[in-house]
């Protein structure tokens, strides 16, 4: 089962991974290899069942520390979002940044970093579930923890304490089709003062090379532990603009998700969520998700979902997935 503790920090951007190989004083290493089965039924029928098995994800990272100055270098080889074969087969490097922290809590991140909006965060070992929660046409702007879709080049200022921390990220845009004049900008916050409760997210302000099709998100999250019980909920708004007013959108989503402690390594996740993908048509989602900790480091998730994929079309998701982290 994964470590609530450890996902609920991760997800509010206070720590960056759960463990770390020390090779000397310098540098270190973390990294996952995931791999699943998945099978989507489609039940307006026509053939459309999908099977498939595989290597999802690997990822290696290596953690610098040299002279009071951070970094980390993240190589990465993933699918496509929707668990279908990448066309791209080359090794990418996800993440690459350097980092300073002076000690009254002041940083300066610098390279290019995922988002630190959204619960759900960037790899498996942030996820109670096997899927993430938002799907359709807009998942992209609702899975803003998802490093496939939301990696950003620029520079963040950075302030935390033991009970808070705050980000500003001035990027570039995240559309490389375009040339843009002026820079992207989030704003992201995370508190924990009040004992068993987190409380995070932010702002996003994407240019998107044009100010006429520029893109707001607002997100906040919260999350408490009580007993064997850790509870979450998110909510999202998209604002999309276009060139008149008939193509300006304003979306919405959220999630609650509920994850239980039946024994130390036994563990069952239930999520329900929903994001608007136009006016007139919603991307919903039930999962129920049990996980088992085979050992420290390998864990398996055995995962149901119930789909409305919006316009009437509905979907059963069945998942097996096994993640070994390091």
């Amino acid at each position: 089962m994964k470590n609530k503790i450890i996902a609920t920090l991760v997800a509010f951007g206070l720590v960056g991974s759960a463990s770390a190989i020390e090779i000397n004083e310098n540098l270190s290493i973390n990294g996952f290899i995931d791999t699943s089965y998945t099978h989507v039924e489609d039940d307006a029928g026509g053939g459309n069942d999908e099977q498939q098995l595989g290597l999802d994800e690997w990822e290696l990272n290596f953690l610098f520390n040299v002279g009071g100055a951070s970094g980390a270098i993240h190589i990465d080889d993933n699918d496509d979002v929707d668990n279908e074969p990448s066309t791209d087969t080359d090794v990418d490097v996800e993440q690459a940044f350097i980092g300073y922290t002076l000690e009254s809590g002041v940083s300066l991140t610098i390279g290019k970093y995922g988002s630190q909006l959204g619960f759900e965060r960037e790899d498996p070992g942030g996820l109670y579930t096997f899927s993430r929660a938002y799907g359709g046409s807009s998942a992209s702007q609702f899975n803003l923890g998802d490093v496939d879709s939301n990696v950003y080049e620029g520079v963040r200022f950075g302030y935390s304490s033991d009970v808070i921390g705050v980000g500003l990220s001035l990027q570039n845009t995240s559309n490389s089709d375009i040339e843009a004049n002026e820079l992207d900008l989030e704003f992201s916050f995370a508190y924990t003062g009040i004992e068993n409760l987190n409380l995070g997210g932010g702002y996003r302000f994407d240019n998107r090379g044009d100010s006429s099709n520029e893109e707001d998100v607002l997100n906040i999250h919260v999350s408490t532990i009580v007993g064997k019980f850790l509870l979450g909920a998110e909510f999202i708004e998209v604002e999309n603009g276009g060139a008149n007013k008939a193509q300006q959108q304003d979306l919405d989503g959220w999630m609650v998700v509920a994850d239980y402690d039946v024994s130390e390594k036994l563990g069952v996740a239930l999520r329900i969520s929903s994001n608007e993908l136009d006016g007139s048509n919603d991307y919903e989602k039930v999962t129920l998700a049990p996980n088992y900790s085979l050992t420290d480091s390998l864990g398996v998730i055995l995962e149901y979902s119930d789909v409305d994929t919006g316009s009437g079309g509905d979907a059963n998701e069945l998942a097996l997935e096994l993640t070994f982290t390091f």
